[in-house]
């Protein structure tokens, strides 16, 4: 137990500098690109004067060096304050924190069932190799992941929404609706089904051929050979002794998949209206909302590296052999 409680220890020690890392990086990034948020008011001002940008730089802070931004900024972060969010005047902590429940409802959502169905397809596939399932599911894996996410959630819109009205097309719950508890919850749940399944698709054709792979694989190895001599029958070599092992390497694409599912949540929630990080973070970049933008960075870089650390357990409980060590 101590081991394991020193191993988690010495992870977090060394995602701080990665996340330190992250945070200038993205900083840096940021100030590269043209244009900042006294650009933008005095555009909505209409003809502002180079006075007036003058003072709205002074405002927000922007006439200061970068070497001084960036350390004022770093010196916020380590006392957990993200600035303030011009556009939204509101403190950009508050402003991420009410918007994160629902990204992470949107993403649990989608990657349980991306996971879930990438395993019991992927398996299947690698159990019926070079037949007709096998052959169906590795085209269809393929033409769903080759098909865009954005296109994908605007044709599940028009069919679903528009042509057969069975589910919503856009937000998070019914506008004027005084829902509560479980009627409140069924809401939710059902404006949720169209961009969790839009974003959870290109994973599972992922997920899919992954887990087929991996099956196919430790079929091949010599335990497996030793457990048909003992008598066990297929569907129990397949579930009780290759899957486990087939396992691991879809665990890696857990961790690794985080960051681009984050960046798949962009488009989901701007094309379903889901009143997410991702849409939120769409707005800052028009809006030139650096403090909100370096925010909602920061805080998905903590999410990545948070959830590399959890997979990085998950070895361990998969398979005893791997030593939670450096």
């Amino acid at each position: 137990m101590r081991s394991r409680l020193a191993w988690l220890l010495r992870r977090l020690a060394q995602a701080v500098p990665i996340v330190v890392g992250i945070a200038v990086f993205n900083f840096a990034l940021l100030h590269l690109a043209p244009g900042d948020a006294a650009d933008v008011l005095a555009g909505e001002a209409g003809g502002a004067t180079p006075e007036y940008v003058q003072q709205l730089r002074r405002r927000f802070g922007l006439d200061q060096p970068l070497p001084v931004q960036l350390g004022r900024y770093l010196l916020n972060v380590a006392r957990l304050d993200l600035g303030f969010s011009f556009r939204h005047s509101m403190p950009v902590s508050e402003l991420i924190f009410s918007r994160l429940p629902a990204t992470l409802l949107l993403m649990v959502s989608a990657i349980a069932l991306a996971f879930g169905l990438g395993v019991l397809l992927g398996v299947t596939a690698a159990r019926s190799v070079n037949r007709l399932a096998d052959n169906l599911i590795s085209v269809a894996a393929l033409l769903v992941y080759a098909t865009p996410i954005f296109w994908l959630g605007l044709m599940m819109i028009l069919l679903f929404s528009v042509h057969l009205g069975w589910l919503p097309s856009g937000g998070m719950f019914t506008v004027g609706a005084d829902f509560a508890g479980l009627a409140r919850a069924t809401d939710i749940a059902r404006h949720l089904v169209l961009p969790a399944v839009a974003l959870a698709l290109f994973y599972t054709a992922l997920y899919t051929r992954l887990m087929r792979a991996s099956m196919l694989e430790v079929f091949n190895l010599e335990f497996v050979t030793t457990a048909r001599a003992k008598g066990l029958g297929e569907r129990a070599v397949a579930w009780r002794h290759v899957l486990r092992n087939a396992l691991l390497p879809m665990v890696t694409m857990l961790g690794l998949q985080t960051g681009s599912l984050l960046g798949g949540s962009v488009l989901v929630e701007t094309v379903f209206g889901w009143p997410g990080l991702g849409r939120l973070a769409f707005e800052a970049v028009l809006q030139r909302d650096h403090n909100l933008l370096l925010g909602i960075l920061l805080l998905s870089s903590v999410l990545v590296v948070a959830v590399n650390v959890v997979v990085d357990m998950l070895y361990a409980v998969l398979d005893p052999r791997i030593e939670a060590a450096p």
